[in-house]
């Protein structure tokens, strides 16, 4: 049975256009072209990447956030009770008010406590703003080194300049050295991110510098990257690469269910670029209006200020006695004779 799924996969009329076969693409006279067994080295180099990783956060950007002075916020832990850490783990950590009111009387504290307690336990989950300075930076270091590099292979390659050349001889074309490093070494990086997605925080590069406090170059990046991304995405992608896969493979074969499965993939991600720049667009508009508001999804972590501000803002309630639940007014004025 695996056989013959195997046999149909790799069935030659699938991916290959008419009168070739994969014998055509065996290695010969000294050119090497791509193989499926290719991508094999790619799960050495990821494990690889784990630990390049590792020591680069703790060598080069633990060292690089306390030089741009990143300092974690003093977080107030959740005081034990084992009610609540049950609900927590077993149920959600974001308790509806019936859950609040249910949980209170269970645990003998009031509804802001117990709002309180569950606050401050996932702000005790959350990573560290060291985690994710350093997470940020490794993202950062490698896009840049991988822009660099795949500039660097590809800047003096006709097809560079000249789209069509990219289907001369195709698809008997033999692998570049350069290129195929390009493309093992960027397949193993996003393979080291698979494998390290549970515990990543997931941030962007630009990140980095809104952790160290660099809100201008936070903003200035985020008008870079709306414009490159909008010239690239919307404009060269369509216009350039999508035509270049759809009309020039058809001078030299008919349609075939490669070239149909490969531009089909390719509209879904022009379609998810569409999306993607809205949603940009829409972030710029507020950007430029200053109608950026805070994320009002995530949880406001807790600090010791804060929990200072609280207490003053409300203190003057919670200290009064209670009288079925609400606080005695002082109304003991002195009379004037």
């Amino acid at each position: 049975m695996l056989q013959i799924l195997h046999d149909y996969f790799w069935w030659e009329r699938l991916w290959l256009p008419v009168n070739l076969t994969w014998a055509d693409l065996e290695d010969r006279d000294g050119r090497v072209y791509a193989k499926a067994s290719d991508l094999y080295i790619t799960l050495p180099l990821a494990l690889l990447f784990l630990i390049i990783r590792y020591f680069f956060e703790l060598y080069v950007a633990t060292p690089l956030a306390a030089l741009l002075n990143v300092k974690e916020k003093t977080r107030l832990r959740a005081p034990p009770n084992p009610t609540l850490e049950h609900f927590y783990m077993t149920s959600g950590k974001q308790p509806k008010q019936a859950d609040v009111e249910l949980l209170s009387r269970q645990s003998r504290l009031s509804g802001r406590q117990v709002e309180r307690w569950f606050r401050r336990r996932r702000n005790q989950d959350r990573p560290s703003l060291l985690k994710k300075f350093r997470e940020a930076s490794w993202r950062f270091t490698f896009y840049l080194i991988a822009f660099i590099a795949g500039t660097a292979v590809i800047v003096d390659k006709p097809w560079f300049y000249d789209l069509r050349k990219v289907w001369e001889g195709y698809p008997i074309q033999s692998i570049i050295p350069s290129q195929y490093w390009y493309y093992m070494i960027e397949l193993s990086f996003y393979w080291s991110l698979l494998f390290s997605i549970a515990s990543d925080v997931k941030r962007k590069s630009a990140k980095m510098f809104n952790y160290a406090g660099w809100k201008n170059t936070c903003n200035n990046i985020f008008i870079v990257f709306a414009i490159v991304f909008i010239i690239t995405r919307l404009v060269i992608l369509p216009f350039w690469i999508l035509y270049c896969t759809l009309v020039y493979p058809l001078e030299l074969y008919p349609a075939f269910f490669g070239y149909y499965f490969f531009n089909f993939m390719m509209g879904v991600l022009q379609l998810l670029h569409i999306f993607w720049a809205y949603l940009i667009l829409r972030m710029a508009h507020k950007f430029i209006t200053g109608k950026v508001v805070e994320d009002e999804r995530s949880d406001r972590e807790e600090t010791e200020s804060s929990e200072g501000e609280e207490a003053a803002a409300g203190g003057g309630a919670k200290n009064r006695p209670l009288a079925n639940g609400h606080p005695i007014l002082n109304n003991n004025h002195r009379k004037n004779d």
